[in-house]
């Protein structure tokens, strides 16, 4: 079942943030249903740098491409603003869905872009975004390829602008509608109220951010069909690096914490070694 077919059966589609090909690994051996190639979470890890803007299509697409190359699990992949205008984002959508992205992510914001719960956005027109979105639909070459609209409206217009510009989307052929930096329970329930009956609903849960975190049986309750946690496992990391690093300074060893941690037999166990090397075998 494609990831198109799944958003509409029942439940909810939980998708993992992930950035590389051993993130997206562990997500599809964790048994969770979707990864989210966030492009936060890029930035973060490839330049140790904040999400303003600062990834390419190259970079975006060369990371969804190592991704696929490793796993088979649905693959939403954040494609920023579509690096462009209207032609441009025809490019982007035929280069990511080549790579392999199961669904691509556009949002209204200006360039360059800022991460979603941070300050001082601004957004293109609603014309300029709905003729983005016809040119996505245009370009993708299977129609289970979805087309994700992201509005940041709420943070510049309004929340009622907001709703009024993912209506616009839909309209345009948006196959999902992404409500971003929504404010609480309430405004969550009326985007759905609102937006649900035109088609299917994302959430973000972003820790620390604007929207409270919610559990999946939560937003499912409240009628979204897929929700994405994309900064959470490099948060999780960068914490957990941090606690090694500290011990591994306070004690000149790695002795102290090797309960946490994987030796070497059991990371390459985890990526498939022994594996690797019998196939190498075959061709001896």
């Amino acid at each position: 079942m494609n990831l198109h077919q799944r958003i509409r059966e029942p439940g909810i589609v939980l998708a993992a943030g992930v950035y590389d090909a051993l993130s997206a690994l562990l997500v599809e051996q964790s048994g969770l249903p979707a990864a989210y190639l966030s492009g936060a979470s890029v930035a973060y890890t490839r330049f140790g740098r904040s999400d303003i803007g600062l990834l390419s299509l190259d970079d975006v697409a060369n990371v969804t491409t190592n991704i696929r190359e490793r796993v088979d699990l649905p693959l939403i992949v954040d494609a920023d603003t579509g690096f462009g205008n209207a032609l441009n984002v025809m490019r982007t959508v035929r280069l990511l869905e080549r790579a392999g992205a199961s669904a691509i992510q556009l949002e209204d914001q200006t360039s360059p872009k800022r991460c979603g719960h941070l300050q001082g956005k601004s957004v293109i027109s609603t014309r300029e975004m709905c003729g983005k979105i016809r040119a996505a639909v245009d370009a993708r070459r299977h129609a289970h390829t979805l087309v994700i609209a992201r509005t940041d409206a709420v943070a510049v217009e309004g929340f009622d602008a907001a709703l009024e510009r993912a209506a616009r989307y839909a309209e345009a052929g948006a196959d999902m509608l992404f409500v971003e930096a929504v404010r609480s329970r309430e405004q969550m329930q009326q985007v759905n109220r609102q937006l649900g009956p035109l088609c299917p609903l994302m959430a973000n849960m972003v820790e620390g951010g604007m929207t409270p975190v919610s559990s999946a049986q939560d937003l499912t309750e409240i009628g979204y069909r897929l929700v994405i946690f994309p900064g959470g496992t490099v948060r999780a990391l960068t914490h957990a690096l941090q606690g090694y690093l500290a011990s591994l300074q306070a004690h000149g060893t790695t002795q102290p914490w090797r309960d946490r941690m994987l030796d070497f037999d059991g990371l390459n166990a985890v990526i498939g070694t022994p594996q690797l090397l019998a196939l190498g075998q075959r061709y001896d």
